[in-house]
């Protein structure tokens, strides 16, 4: 064995070193080179709408935070799954991240349908009062034992109805076709006033309603507006019947399969997301409706307070229907939101 007189190394040793410093360069490089965890959004609406924005505004935080770590690709307008098979797509890991209407979790949970029941809140600010309180924040972990991890509520606004009759009141729409989301509660509430409830996909609305197939849909303006449907519809009651929100999942085989530092980057940045999209959607609101009444292709249909009560006189009753499966609790904590 021969001792080095300058660096005090035998032999071996000192060629041991030289071969961890090789193995160190190399795993420097492979770790440059090295392809970045792609994670996938999927969402079935267009770029310029609350959720589309959101989305690249969270695409931009987690390439910034984690760079050359991770990557997010957005498909945006149900280019890679339609709103009626996103869900399962998560759960097989085709998809990380998904924002449905929240009434596409009917089967997963049934106390989600709160947010599909007629009149219920009054206007945004008690929608965001709810989520954000105990019930509201409760419910995101309502379909944990399914695998789906709720992350967060992302805004779209209250919804109005459209047709090619004006609906006044609860009578005018008896005997029309609706396009609904496959909500039991969105079809009993027009079953409530004598019309028909067609679930179909958010992608084949458009075509329905310029082909006649349905006679109307309820949407909030910023969807009515990016999707077109006021150019095929002629009529739009400002109702604010409803709310049209969506709750960001990711799978639970998903997120807790990241690294612990990697999840908490990650989550930040999709709060910080959703705050903006939730900001654009109340600037959206009234600029998409200005939008669509100075094109002068629909006509707004206002309600006289007489006129509205009869329309909540009228699908009130739904609320009962579905209390069982959604919990009392949960409606009570939605109608004190109102307050």
């Amino acid at each position: 064995m021969i001792l080095n007189q300058q660096t005090g190394l035998t032999r071996p040793l000192k060629t041991l070193v030289k071969m961890l410093a090789v193995a160190s360069v190399f795993a420097t490089s492979f770790n440059v080179f090295a392809e970045p965890i792609e994670i996938k959004f999927s969402h079935v609406v267009a770029e310029n709408t609350p959720k589309g924005q959101m989305a690249l505004k969270f695409k931009e935080l987690v390439e910034q935070r984690l760079p050359g770590e991770y990557k997010v690709s957005v498909f945006p307008s149900s280019q890679l799954f339609g709103d009626n098979n996103e869900l399962a797509a998560l759960l097989l890991n085709d998809v990380q991240f998904v924002a449905p209407s929240l009434s596409k979790f009917e089967r997963y949970t049934k106390r989600l349908q709160v947010f599909d029941l007629p009149f219920l809140f009054n206007d945004m600010d008690a929608v965001n009062r709810f989520q954000q309180g105990e019930a509201g924040q409760t419910l995101l972990n309502s379909m944990s034992r399914k695998g789906i991890v709720g992350l967060g509520y992302l805004h779209n606004g209250m919804k109005q109805f459209s047709s090619n009759t004006p609906l006044n009141n609860p009578a005018d729409a008896k005997g029309l076709k609706f396009r609904v989301m496959a909500s039991d509660v969105l079809a009993a509430q027009f079953d409530a006033i004598g019309a028909m409830a067609i679930k179909k996909p958010f992608s084949e609305v458009f075509t329905l309603l310029q082909t006649r197939a349905i006679d109307g849909q309820e949407n909030t303006w910023s969807n009515t507006y990016s999707q077109k449907f006021y150019e095929v519809q002629s009529q739009i009651t400002e109702s604010n019947h409803g709310v049209l929100d969506y709750m960001v999942v990711t799978s639970d085989t998903f997120w807790k399969g990241l690294p612990a530092d990697k999840r908490k980057i990650i989550k930040e940045a999709l709060d910080e997301s959703i705050a903006l999209g939730n900001k654009i959607a109340a600037e959206k609101d009234n600029e998409d409706k200005k939008l669509i009444l100075d094109s002068k292709r629909s006509q707004l249909v206002t309600l006289s307070p007489a006129e509205r009560q009869k329309w909540v006189e009228v699908m009130k009753p739904v609320w009962a229907k579905f209390e069982d499966q959604i919990g009392k609790d949960v409606i009570d904590a939605a109608v004190a939101a109102n307050k």
